[in-house]
């Protein structure tokens, strides 16, 4: 089960009902943070997470709305005596831009790890999450991520019996492992079945529409799009900034055949919402208001 929570979501300032933008994910004991705007860790507070278990932050771009949250996060962490080191996934520059932060942040009982990405599309395997970074289109180098959590295929018992695998490797064999015993190998592909269907969530924020969000979003269990503007005389100005509308997001979830879109990263401006919510639903029926603390328990299908 992947339990994800959407934390703020603001762009550029934060209001007094809407901390700035920041996703935060848990899954097998593992805690992902996708941005870090100001006020994230109120956000979690309020939400009655903690900062301490999150060991893998993604950054889409490093505009202050997205970043500036981080050296109270890590003080934070700091203080909670925590000693596991902390992986940080971002744009090219990552580690220059986070060391500059760590000015007011010098003293941290544990490790950074830095993964910078510098390829259109990269794909990272951590903590039973696969990661795929996608370039998109803003004023600056920014990346939208699809979170999966893949599912092996069902052990096949008939299988590892006609086989005379003994009893005691078949856990092994079902985690993915090969197990050597009495001069025979035993792999897990004569056990499993095929990979059946995983989790899958797109997070994409900060910019115009592009293939590439539609590609990496197809049949998401959830997509998590930028809605900038409600208002539609302010397409030309999504169009000035790199920004995206309501109803831009909403056509890219149809063409992704996503299951739910939540729209987040709203501009200061927007007030209510939800008023333009039934002409979103009219371009795909599945499109809901993102609103800070908003979560969703995902788990695998029933077979």
């Amino acid at each position: 089960m992947l339990d994800v929570c959407l934390l703020g979501t603001g762009g550029m300032m934060p209001l007094p009902y809407r901390w700035l933008t920041s996703l935060m994910t848990r899954y097998n004991g593992s805690n992902l943070m996708i941005d870090c705007g100001e006020g994230t860790q109120i956000a979690v507070k309020e939400k009655g997470w903690s900062l301490k278990p999150v060991d893998v932050m993604c950054f889409t771009h490093y505009h202050a709305d997205h970043i500036s949250g981080l050296p109270g996060i890590l003080l934070t962490m700091g203080n909670a005596e925590r000693t596991e080191p902390l992986v940080m996934i971002g744009p090219k520059g990552l580690e220059r831009v986070v060391n500059s932060l760590r000015v007011i942040a010098p003293e941290l009982p544990f490790e950074l790890r830095f993964i910078e990405l510098s390829e259109p599309e990269q794909t990272i395997e951590i903590k039973g999450y696969t990661i795929h970074a996608f370039r998109v289109n803003h004023n600056v180098v920014c990346y939208g991520y699809t979170l999966e959590i893949p599912r092996k295929g069902r052990f096949l018992v008939e299988r590892a019996e006609e086989a005379g695998i003994p009893k005691r490797a078949w856990s092994l064999l079902q985690k993915g492992q090969t197990v050597v015993e009495d001069g025979r190998t035993f792999t897990p592909d004569m056990v499993l079945g095929p990979a059946r269907k995983g989790i899958k969530v797109t997070y994409c924020t900060d910019t115009r529409p592009t293939n590439s969000i539609v590609e990496h979003a197809r049949g998401a269990d959830l997509f998590i799009c930028e809605g900038m503007y409600a208002e539609k005389e302010k397409l030309v100005k999504a169009k000035q900034y790199k920004h995206m509308t309501f109803y831009e997001a909403a056509r890219l979830a149809a063409d992704a055949q996503v299951k739910e879109l939540w729209l987040t990263h709203f501009s200061p401006s927007l007030v209510r919402g939800e008023d333009y919510m039934e002409a979103v639903r009219t371009i795909y029926p599945g499109a809901y208001l993102g609103k800070d603390g908003k979560t969703v328990e995902l788990d695998f299908e029933e077979e």
